[in-house]
């Protein structure tokens, strides 16, 4: 009898194959990186064909690792970067052009011609999100307007789109031949064509983009059999499929009202668990799809986005050259015992929440001879705590709720500088579960939900464990004179790109 579930875990920079067993332990896990892809500056692009060949690779390798074949995984879920738009060829699985990645600000153009009738706003009572280069609508507009011969192929159902996890999912189950073309609640959500209330794409919007409706996939429950694997994974139920920070709320067991976490990774996401109400934001959040079990109600989020925080110290490590690995980056921070006066505001890819302007860019103020690179290491983890505590902030406003503690998950949760500033920046303890890759246990999870190798949720809540929990210490006159100075740093960032 098959006793684990597994998950593709398809993110910005790596691809990752995990295996849990019941009690949501790691078994095995394989991760491979990919290119990244700078045409012009502000373009982002990845080769979806080296994704696909990532994937299968780390199938192999998470297989052989945990000495597991496929008769003993229940169910496999996928996990994914999540506006990050293909289109592709249905007959031959290839590509029309690069993917265009969720930090691309491309599109700027696209979305202030939109916002012209009805202003950014113009879409958000149907969809929970502002006109932003963030998600994938606007993409997909731009990849049919600037790419020849895709129009016509996709008003044939010729060519069609997905993000990441539909992409992956059509070749999981078989590609040109029989792949299942799907796409779950959640990362329908994150398109701009997505209605809330109906869970299906919405025929007004898709005739403002231009985009036509056979190149769209199925809208499915997030935990549910979508069709069978080939390959390596021949027979697996292909069963989960969550955007990778709603797979991290699912991860974190955050399944009730007022739960929510906080996901650090190439950008941050903060997820806050509004139940089966869709809350309007007021504090430019993003009215988002949390998941969906199978036939179940659907159950809602508000969500704030930032683009870049790891991005920021493999910026430092790439561009900069100050590490050679990403961890020394807490190393170098603590050479010094603050930040000398330095804030570091990463609006590389424009400010996401609560801001919304695509038109800023990065900024380091403060700058005196004093400063050296540890106190640009140390503003570069602050920045990321700080882009929190806004989120934050705009959430208690949004939901009526005051958090009184964190989750958090992903890779920088093991800095213990950032985490213990994050505590101090926000006032509220920092919770560390013992498995921190919630991502692709969240995914797995939905695989095993549909798949039968849990019942419910509540036995999924048995399995979380707390880690580490760090508290805040610092004074509170200190953490509000910071904020103030880090807001005052952000306002320089604005208008950039016009100015």
């Amino acid at each position: 009898m098959a006793k684990y579930a597994a998950a593709v875990d398809q993110g910005t920079t790596s691809t990752r194959f995990m295996i849990f067993n019941e009690k949501g332990e790691v078994v095995a896990v394989d991760q491979k990186e990919h290119e990244q892809i700078y045409p012009k500056p502000g373009w982002v692009e990845h080769n979806p064909m080296e994704i696909w060949e990532r994937c299968q690779e780390v199938i192999k390798g998470g297989l052989a690792k945990g000495k597991t074949q496929a008769k003993d995984l229940s169910g496999v879920g996928v996990t994914n970067q999540r506006e990050t738009t293909v289109v592709w060829d249905r007959k031959t699985g290839k590509p029309v052009y690069n993917a265009i990645v969720w930090q691309d600000t491309r599109t700027d153009t696209i979305c202030n011609d939109l916002a012209k009738d009805g202003g950014q706003d113009r879409f958000r009572p149907k969809t929970g999100l502002p006109l932003a280069t963030y998600f994938s609508g606007p993409k997909v507009k731009w990849i049919l307007d600037n790419v020849q011969g895709v129009r016509a192929a996709a008003e044939r159902g010729d060519a069609i789109f997905g993000n990441i996890d539909t992409f992956v999912i059509w070749w999981l189950t078989g590609g040109p031949n029989g792949g299942v073309h799907v796409t779950d609640v959640s990362n329908g959500s994150r398109t701009m064509m997505m209605n809330l209330d109906t869970l299906d794409w919405d025929p007004e919007i898709l005739r403002i983009l231009g985009v036509p409706r056979a190149m769209l996939p199925e809208i499915r429950a997030s935990s549910d059999v979508y069709g069978q694997a080939k390959g390596d994974l021949a027979g697996v139920p292909v069963a989960g499929d969550l955007g990778d920070q709603q797979a991290a709320l699912f991860g974190q067991t955050c399944f009730g009202v007022g739960e929510a976490k906080n996901t650090y990774g190439t950008g941050c996401f903060m997820l806050l668990n509004t139940g089966e109400k869709d809350v309007p934001s007021k504090s430019g959040l993003l009215t988002t799809l949390g998941y969906r079990i199978g036939k179940q109600k659907p159950v809602y989020c508000l969500e704030g986005s930032i683009a870049i925080t790891g991005a920021l110290v493999q910026w430092l490590r790439d561009n900069l050259m100050l590490i050679a690995k990403s961890p020394e980056v807490e190393v170098l921070a603590k050479t010094v015992d603050d930040n000398g006066g330095i804030y570091f505001v990463p609006a590389f890819s424009g400010l996401f929440a609560p801001y919304w302007k695509s038109d800023a860019r990065g900024v380091i103020v403060g700058l005196t001879r004093y400063a050296n690179k540890g106190h640009l290491a140390r503003a570069a983890l602050e920045a990321t705590a700080f882009q929190t505590r806004e989120v934050l902030d705009a959430m208690n406003k949004d939901s009526g709720v005051q958090l009184t503690s964190l989750k958090v998950d992903g890779g920088m949760v093991y800095n213990d500088l950032l985490m213990q500033f994050q505590a101090d920046i926000l006032g509220v303890p920092v919770i560390r579960p013992k498995v921190a890759e919630t991502t692709a246990l969240g995914a797995a999870y939905a695989a095993g939900l549909a798949t039968g190798l849990w019942s419910n949720v509540e036995d999924l809540r048995v399995n979380w464990v707390k880690d580490k929990e760090w508290h805040p210490q610092m004074p509170a006159d200190k953490r509000e004179r910071l904020y103030k100075t880090w807001l005052k740093a952000v306002t320089r960032t604005f208008d950039w790109v016009n100015a």
